[in-house]
């Protein structure tokens, strides 16, 4: 008997489907006739499957994957027969044995509460259900349109490198078009709901994948698609009024609030960072003091529970202090993120990026102190961030000595930001000294640095010379005694241009005795015609 292994997701909702739409008589009929052999030809096509079923007559049977009440048999029954019910066992086949799964299905069917009617009004009053399951209501709550979203992309899986963007793109084309005629205010909301439900299915489909042998491309789309929905939800909400919206639909907005608390109070590991869309959101819901206060009190209750897992306090932790921030309570705040067991920089950039915004750089420098110990751990990309902070920072105070102070602490890594800084503020001097003590050699500098400093003054770039030349020698081999003498020339034209030929000559012949053994090195200062 053929065999089609279907995806484990389609075959679940298919289980799910069964005693929804079979009697239990039909059901075991159609077991009977996938137990006698008579489901042939199956295959797959798209998102249904095409079977032929053999009875007095061949039938043609086409079930559908995503949308089961959509399935179809040639026969002439009013309903869903036999023939599709032996069609979806020999689906099950590839997964188990059929004959314990129809007793599970049989059983869910005579315990499911229906109130008595004929079977021929029992499939139309399905039917009605089943069709009005296939559009969003606009007087529905949000929970409701996400179960209507689930159902368009029930099934739907990452099976390739591509199929999260397949998934972001089908949404945000096929979804917005069923609220076209609603009222603006919950048009709007339908919208945002629709990032949410991407953002929800993208975070499914991170945590299905990470075993994958492709989980690094699949984490890579999820992550992208992600950021991609958060700035989404960042314009939406910059683009509305939100505390008139919530004054219009204050039941949705109380529900999307609390949606979104699940997804960011867990403290799991998310592609989607839940905690800035749960904090962002709140911070701009500033009219409703009510909400904010059932919300604080919520978030007390959870704080106060015990053995709360570090990740799940640590959320709390800080969507508590965000509303000690939204109050002004900033010290107050400090104090409870104080107890953060892993604090990340960037959890809080949030708040930097809104001081910036606002021009209230005192603000800024405050937090940026109380950042400064968690930095140092931070990963690339935040700690680039906080040191772009700290310079945008820097020009709206007196003087730039903390700054400069912050960047020395933070050495080696603050290294690209504070020679940049220093180059950009004409401290040459400065520069020179940082480019000695990290042992940087002049050719591992770029031309249009070394070209400044030599335009200012160029004896500065002294040292800088005689360091590289005398560290590429101590190598010991032809190639590196080459690349002493590149350095040399260019010293040496240093030398010729400030009128120091005598200290050049004095130099030169005090590096030749100096390693004097080296016979190789001996031969290119010759070849220069330095020494005799």
């Amino acid at each position: 008997m053929l065999k089609l292994q279907i995806p484990k997701n389609r075959m679940n909702y298919l289980i799910k489907q069964i005693p929804l739409h079979f009697d239990a008589i039909r059901l075991e009929q159609g077991w009977e006739y996938y137990h006698k052999g008579r489901v042939t030809e199956v295959d797959l096509k798209g998102l249904s499957v095409l079977a032929t079923v053999t009875s007095k007559q061949v039938h043609k049977v086409e079930v559908h994957l995503e949308n089961f009440a959509a399935s179809t048999c040639t026969c002439s029954f009013d309903g869903f027969c036999q023939h599709i019910g032996a069609t979806f066992f020999s689906l099950y086949a590839a997964y188990g044995r059929a004959e314990l799964v129809l007793q599970q299905l049989k059983q869910q069917i005579h315990t499911r509460k229906k109130p008595a009617r004929s079977a021929a009004a029992s499939v139309i009053q399905e039917r009605k259900a089943a069709a009005q399951a296939n559009v969003p209501l606009e007087e529905s709550m949000p929970s409701d349109w996400h179960r209507f979203f689930e159902g368009k992309f029930h099934g739907f899986s990452i099976s390739h490198q591509h199929s999260i963007e397949t998934f972001y793109e089908s949404a945000l084309e096929s979804l917005p078009t069923f609220a076209a005629n609603w009222r603006d205010t919950t048009r709007e909301l339908y919208m945002f709901h629709i990032v949410l439900f991407m953002m929800r299915k993208i975070e499914q489909f991170y945590q299905e994948t990470k075993s994958s042998y492709l989980s690094y491309y699949h984490e890579n789309g999820c992550k992208i698609s992600a950021k991609n929905c958060e700035d989404k939800l960042v314009e939406f909400v910059d683009r509305i009024d939100v505390n008139r919206s919530f004054l219009a639909e204050p039941k949705i907005w109380l529900s999307t609030m609390k949606m979104v608390g699940e997804s960011a109070l867990q403290g799991k590991d998310s592609p989607v960072d839940w905690l800035f869309v749960y904090r962002f959101i709140w911070w701009k819901l500033t009219d409703q003091p009510s909400a904010q206060k059932e919300e604080v009190t919520r978030l007390d209750g959870l704080l106060a529970k015990k053995e709360l897992l570090p990740k799940k306090k640590d959320s709390l932790l800080a969507a508590r202090a965000h509303f000690d921030i939204m109050q002004g309570h900033t010290e107050q705040a400090f104090e409870r993120l104080g107890q953060l067991a892993h604090p990340h920089a960037k959890d809080f950039f949030l708040y930097l990026n809104k001081f910036a915004s606002d021009g209230q750089w005192d603000h800024m420098l405050v937090w940026l102190r109380w950042l400064f110990p968690s930095i140092t751990n931070a990963n690339h990309d935040d700690f680039r961030t906080f040191c772009q902070y700290w310079l945008d920072t820097t020009k709206h105070l007196a003087n730039d000595s903390e700054w400069v102070q912050v960047m020395e602490s933070l050495l080696p890594r603050s290294y690209y930001y504070y020679t940049a800084y220093l180059l950009q503020t004409k401290r040459y001097r400065q520069w020179v000294d940082l480019q000695l003590a990290n042992r940087i050699s002049p050719l591992n500098l770029y031309g249009i640095e070394l070209k400044a400093i030599e335009e200012h003054d160029s004896a500065l770039l002294l040292p800088l010379y005689h360091q590289a030349a005398e560290r590429a020698v101590l190598e010991k081999n032809r190639a590196s005694y080459k690349t002493a003498v590149r350095l040399l020339k260019k010293l040496h034209s240093i030398y010729k241009h400030i009128g120091q030929d005598d200290r050049w000559e004095h130099y030169i012949y005090r590096l030749a005795d100096k390693f004097s053994r080296l016979r190789a090195f001996q031969e290119e200062l010759k070849k220069g015609k330095w020494i005799r």
